[in-house]
């Protein structure tokens, strides 16, 4: 088994906003079609840039591995974060991805 894609959802939070103005999932499917949901929680950024940092780094890193490994892909993903250094954002989106 093989993660194949991802897909990225960018929800609004209608007024009164509890829980955050947004919410960012993400959907991960395997080459079996297996799909996996998570919630990325680190909104310090636009809910977009989170989305596209969920995209870069699931090409970066999580594309064509075994998501069995859960592990070793996140210990690579944690040495590739975008200051070079892990850093609040990064771990928001490795959450997502580890959820799903």
């Amino acid at each position: 088994m093989k993660l194949d894609s991802i897909k990225t959802y960018v929800v609004g939070n209608p007024p009164p906003s509890f829980g955050g103005r947004y919410f960012v999932f993400v959907k991960i499917r395997t080459a079996c079609g297996i799909e996996g949901v998570g919630e990325a929680y680190a909104a310090t950024f636009s809910p977009h840039v989170i989305a596209a940092m969920a995209e870069d780094l699931f090409a970066r890193v999580f594309e064509g591995e075994d998501p069995m490994q859960t592990e070793t892909l996140w210990r690579r993903a944690y040495g590739e974060g975008y200051s070079l250094r892990p850093d609040i954002s990064l771990m928001g989106v490795l959450s997502a991805l580890e959820m799903a």
